[in-house]
């Protein structure tokens, strides 16, 4: 999966589906080379487990402008509590002069967005930004765009090219913005993280959830590491201990070697381009992963063929039919 129920046994970071986050999108709006559209979708198999957005929990996109796996921007996306059957969410930005924390919000927030109705029907509610911003925003519940053969990686990589997504809901997040507001420099990285309430610390928060490429932890962590992960910080992912000991980087390379039969050597340098976990983008591109990533792109078939050198191509699957042709591009939701 691409971070689909990441953690261990197949089941949400902090117990709670409405701050797993299943995928992460950033590409240019077609057609207008100065405006990036954004995508963070949640909640696995929704409406199963949940029917709203987590109302004290902080939904975040991170940007890092300067190639230090540290963010320098963040999209911060917040909602009310259910009530009546209708939500709604505000968005803000703020620069962070690259620091981020678990527990801790960095930065002066200027919003965005304010009292935007998520959307719980067919039908997608787009709002537009507070002032000039030049924002889009939609949130709401959407087809699952993701496509990937489960029960064939779950058996031993036998693909059949059954996809397991293609009845699937989610519940998305979409941002469109001017380039402008992503910072000066095109080449960017970006990647998203969920924060949610400490136990008996309900004022302070910690990161649950974060995800960069597609389907780095599913991949390539096991059992209690895949937790560690998902709340090590992409800057220090390299370095950081995993639960047995060796570092993440280590454990990576070691899985390369024995997926792939690389060599030592190959094994670390792929590592290395993997670690930190973030999804490199130049918004002047329209081209797709990995230079960001569009909702069409084959993102299984490429990184198969990488971990496995070549020994696996693909799993059969291929995009779905059902995304929009414009804003917010999340297709109708399967009811």
């Amino acid at each position: 999966m691409a971070d689909h129920l990441d953690a261990p046994g197949l089941t949400s970071p902090a117990m709670d589906t409405r701050v797993d986050i299943t995928d992460h999108y950033a590409f240019q709006k077609p057609g207008d080379p100065g405006r990036t559209v954004l995508i963070s979708n949640v909640n696995p198999l929704a409406p199963t487990h949940a029917d709203e957005f987590r109302s004290d929990a902080v939904y975040e996109t991170l940007v890092d402008t300067d190639a230090d796996a540290m963010p320098n921007i963040a999209f911060r996306y917040r909602f009310t509590p259910k009530s009546g059957g209708k939500q709604f969410a505000k968005v803000t930005r703020a620069e962070l002069n690259g620091q981020v924390e678990d527990g801790h919000l960095h930065g002066h927030e200027k919003p965005l967005v304010a009292g935007a109705p998520v959307s719980f029907g067919s039908n997608a509610i787009v709002s537009n930004g507070v002032g000039r911003t030049g924002v889009k925003f939609f949130a709401g519940f959407r087809s699952d765009p993701f496509f990937f053969d489960l029960l064939g990686f779950l058996n031993g990589l036998q693909f059949t090219g059954s996809d397991f997504f293609a009845d699937k809901n989610v519940f998305g997040i979409a941002l469109e913005l001017p380039n402008a507001l992503l910072g000066e420099n095109p080449n960017i990285g970006v990647w998203v993280r969920t924060l949610v309430p400490m136990t008996m610390q309900p004022h302070h928060l910690t990161q649950a959830d974060q995800m960069g490429r597609p389907a780095i932890n599913t991949v390539f962590n096991h059992g209690p590491d895949k937790n560690l992960f998902n709340v090590t910080q992409p800057a220090a992912q390299r370095n950081a201990a995993t639960a047995e000991g060796p570092t993440f980087l280590e454990e990576f390379t070691s899985e390369l070697e024995a997926l792939g039969g690389y060599s030592a050597g190959d094994a670390l340098a792929i590592a290395e381009i993997l670690l930190p976990d973030v999804l490199t983008f130049d918004y002047s591109s329209a081209a797709g992963f990995l230079n960001g990533r569009r909702l069409q792109d084959d993102v299984i078939d490429i990184e198969l063929s990488l971990v496995t050198n070549g020994k696996i191509t693909g799993d059969g699957v291929g995009p779905h039919t059902d995304y929009l042709s414009t804003f917010p591009y999340l297709g109708n939701p399967h009811v």
